[in-house]
């Protein structure tokens, strides 16, 4: 627990405290009043209301078009589902940044419904719920799926052969088996939009806000730590709530049920009303997760073919201090250092929490491993600069705080991959190592790591894809000279000109590629028992 606990504590509380105390501490005296003051703001209120609204309509949104996806993948067997497992699960590992140029270029000025109807969403609210019903399609169907493909049918068909209809045995027998399923996976989208940034970024413009977005603005455009604090603290409170409730949703899920081998309950589709969902479903994929893709990738080339590829070679001597193709290098870079960090947390913090004799202290500190997840990155990043700033921690010209902010966003992964395994592991064996004369190192290393390989690469595979793609911290840290690609992207869509825009696209498109490479290496890595996030 000990180097878990320092890391957090150093990288993490210091940080946000320091930030959240400059904003609400003046001459030693906390000034809480000015919560009240901030919060009677109108405009604060609307963001407030806005952030709340897009939350719940967009989990609404995302819940009635991935259930059937969920079932589909749960109970039907047919050629090509591994791959659209794959394609599903892209949009999840994608930065936000990306997300966004995608249905900026699907539904923005210029994008392919403005130049095929005259159409155009990125001026509404629309384009917002739609990228992120697009961004959290795998965590329903993941989530709901993954526990339904383990559920029994013959309970369903018990009920079916006592008279009930279909609906009846589904809404009696499946639905409340699934609840704890969909109020998990419902908690988990909710979390990820109420944080949502580099989307409403994007697509937002000025004319909508959420609190992350607020907190930017306040920090970096007018300046206001007061508010920004304020802010921060708001969204700490309504996500330590979300994490709770998750967590509460999460131990129903783990107790309350009896499972069976998901691969005896999947079969091909029977009948027209099966193959036209499960075409029903296909259909949805390709518009809402390959068509935004594909859009993109074609934006990128445009009628210059490679040109704006190209490019991306050269130093225009404007936003960038170097040719933007090089944040490429620095990605892979960064991320790599910022996985190696996250899996070595990580590792160290789900072995402790897997002791059977683990306190209330130990099990407090896996629901704060997620705070992470959910407060905000811009606070955080912002926190780096103004709090390590001084010996023995002054990193702010140190090439190392971009990978320690990216892997505090690793670290939640890498526990809850590694915790149900490390959990599964007989204790007996450890036992019969020890008695045999080996040490505790020596146990881990012949007992545990066979049997948890897989799992640590996959935990590996979701941190470096997640830290390559991490943006509302990064873009406070990252260097002019060493940008990552969110930050290279946003930074070329905030300048005019279609040869900006062109590049954008590109680089997207280069980032879309390898958050994909690693996807498919998880794939193929993945079993049975990690189907679910």
């Amino acid at each position: 627990m000990a180097v878990p606990v320092a890391f957090f504590a150093v990288f993490f509380a210091y940080p946000v405290t320091a930030i959240v105390a400059r904003g609400l501490k003046t001459d030693g005296t906390w000034h809480l009043e000015r919560i009240g003051d901030v919060l009677a703001q109108s405009d604060v209120r609307q963001v407030l209301w806005f952030t709340t609204w897009q939350a719940l309509v967009s989990t609404a949104l995302t819940l009635l078009v991935a259930l059937p996806g969920a079932y589909v993948f749960a109970r039907f067997d047919f050629p090509g589902k591994q791959v659209l497992r794959a394609v599903v699960t892209v949009p999840f590992v994608l930065p936000t940044v990306v997300v966004g140029t995608a249905f900026m270029a699907l539904v923005g000025r210029g994008g392919l419904l403005d130049e095929l109807w005259g159409v155009r969403l990125d001026t509404t609210v629309w384009a917002i719920l739609l990228a992120h019903v697009f961004f959290n399609y795998a965590v329903v169907v993941r989530t709901v799926g993954g526990l339904w493909s383990q559920l029994d049918p013959r309970q369903e068909e018990a009920a079916r052969m006592l008279g009930a209809s279909r609906f009846a045995a589904w809404r009696t027998v499946t639905l409340p088996a699934l609840a704890p399923a969909v109020a998990a996976a419902a908690l988990m989208v909710f979390l990820f939009t109420f944080t949502s940034f580099g989307v409403v970024q994007i697509l937002g413009g000025p004319a909508f806000s959420t609190l992350e977005v607020e907190i930017y603005r306040q920090t970096s455009e007018i300046f206001d730590l007061s508010t920004a604090a304020v802010l921060t603290v708001i969204q700490f409170v309504a996500v330590g709530t979300i994490l709770a409730l998750h967590a509460w949703t999460v131990r129903r899920r783990e107790t309350a049920l009896r499972l069976v081998d998901a691969s005896v309950t999947a079969r091909r589709p029977r009948g027209a009303g099966q193959w036209a969902l499960l075409g029903g479903v296909a259909a949805t994929v390709a518009v809402l997760i390959l068509l935004p893709l594909a859009v993109l990738v074609e934006r990128s080339f445009g009628a210059a073919g490679l040109g704006y590829y190209r490019e991306l070679t050269r130093d225009d001597g404007g936003v960038f201090l170097v040719a933007p193709i090089e944040a490429v290098g620095n990605s892979l870079q960064y991320a790599v250092a910022a996985t190696a960090i996250a899996v070595v947390i990580g590792s160290l913090a789900a072995a402790a929490l897997t002791r059977r004799d683990a306190g209330r202290l130990v099990r407090g500190f896996d629901a704060l491993l997620m705070l992470p997840l959910g407060v905000s990155a811009v606070t955080v990043g912002f926190g780096f600069l103004i709090a390590l700033d001084e010996p023995p921690l002054d990193l702010r010209a140190s090439w190392i705080l971009v990978p320690l902010a990216q892997a505090l966003v690793g670290v939640p992964f890498v526990v809850r991959t590694m915790l149900p395994v490390l959990r599964a592991v007989d204790v007996r064996l450890r036992e019969a190592a020890a008695v045999l004369g080996a040490s505790p190192w020596r146990a881990w290393r012949e007992v545990d790591l066979p049997l948890v390989r897989r799992a640590l690469l996959i935990a590996a595979g979701f941190a470096f894809a997640v830290s390559l793609g991490e943006f509302g911290a990064t873009v406070f840290i990252a260097r002019p000279e060493n940008p990552t690609l969110p930050v290279a992207v946003a930074r070329l869509l905030g300048r005019p000109g279609d040869l900006n825009y062109g590049q954008a696209m590109a680089l997207s498109t280069i980032l879309m590629i390898v958050c994909a490479v690693a996807l498919l290496v998880l794939e193929r890595l993945r079993t049975d028992r990690t189907g679910e996030f």
